[in-house]
């Protein structure tokens, strides 16, 4: 039986916000080294001319990219706001993309704790980061869904074993004790978000043009590949180091059958899957990921996941079509709903 704290002590703190001091300049060897981590093998990520084909003055960055900036800017959240839970459960994940993010962009990263719910006794924590460029339009947001997990869903000798194994000064589960000291919670200043028009003006260079999508389409599958090599390559290059992804005992301890694959570096195969077969990586103006199982990456077999995809709806006034996406792995679907909806040509 798991059982969690109390929801008030963490729901009064919805809104919490603060900026991240320092901007995260995004280097063109970090998003070849995130596509490689992802397999997301397009060329807009690889090569400066493809990318300038497709009307961007530099490398396109995957759309989870923004997962590396977001998890260094959350650090503080769990660490002094976010407390009294002994580990985290990564649940869901939507992605709103209002401009691409290309190398050479300097970022500016909001933090806000955005929502907090209780559903079926367990308290689901919703932290949204909004990236905008130095202009202070904001080119991206990110909502990140977890489950916060404290007691007997817990081997109390986790916690012990995680840090002879993590890297120094890095915290991956909370410390299970609730903060103390009441400071008032700092809110996001009023006044509203400039969105960045980019992702509506600019003329997206999808494979195929609006004219020719139909709703049932089917897009090709996918078979992705996973190792444990792979897990340890990802969890270094995004700054995931939770060590359910590469040490099995650590991940016995957390109740996990064995060693699992990052939720976000499923989503990222998941982007890739899509852009593969639109032809346009900045084509994307949202994704939105539940997950619902595990991947079990084997010691000597590995992991897989076979990705599907159909035109789900398509509005001709703006150009788009809604994609419903299916993940599955070991016969189960790891993804209980996603969708992303894309501009065409």
């Amino acid at each position: 039986m798991t059982s969690v704290v109390d929801a008030p002590d963490i729901a009064s703190k919805v809104g919490h916000y603060y900026r991240v001091d320092d901007v995260y300049e995004v280097g063109r060897e970090k998003v070849r080294e995130y596509a490689r981590a992802v397999q997301d093998f397009h060329p807009a990520h690889w090569d400066e001319d493809a990318a300038t084909a497709l009307g961007y003055r530099g490398l396109v960055a995957p759309l989870t990219f923004t997962s590396i900036p977001a998890m260094a800017a959350n650090r503080a959240l769990f660490e002094s706001v976010v407390t009294g839970y002994d580990m985290f459960v990564q649940t869901e994940q939507v992605f709103e993309q209002h401009k691409p993010i290309v190398a050479g962009d300097r970022l500016v990263v909001d933090v806000e704790l955005s929502s907090v719910r209780r559903i079926a006794g367990k308290d689901l924590i919703t932290v949204t980061n909004t990236f905008a460029d130095e202009s202070g339009e904001t080119v991206h947001v990110m909502h990140t869904t977890v489950v916060g997990i404290t007691g007997d869903g817990v081997d109390p000798a986790i916690t012990a074993a995680v840090e002879n194994v993590m890297v120094h000064g890095v915290k991956v589960f909370g410390n299970g004790d609730a903060a103390t000291e009441q400071t008032e919670t700092p809110l996001r200043p009023e006044g509203e978000l400039r969105l960045s028009a980019e992702g509506v003006t600019r003329e997206p260079g999808t494979t195929l043009s609006f004219e020719e999508l139909t709703v049932g389409a089917e897009l090709p599958i996918r078979a992705a590949r996973l190792s444990r090599g792979d897990l340890v390559n990802y969890a270094g290059v995004s700054g995931d180091g939770n060590p359910i992804h590469w040490d099995a005992a650590i991940a016995e301890l957390a109740g996990l059958p064995d060693v699992i694959a990052h939720g976000m570096l499923t989503m990222g195969l998941g982007a890739g899957f899509v852009s593969a077969w639109s032809g346009d990586p900045g084509a994307v103006t949202r994704y939105g990921v539940r997950l619902s199982n595990m991947v079990i990456v084997d010691k000597q077999a590995g992991g897989e996941i076979e990705y599907t995809g159909r035109v789900k709806s398509i509005d001709p006034e703006t150009r788009s079509a809604v994609i419903a996406i299916v993940a599955k792995s070991g016969g189960r679907k790891i993804f209980g709903l996603a969708t992303t909806t894309l501009r065409f040509r």
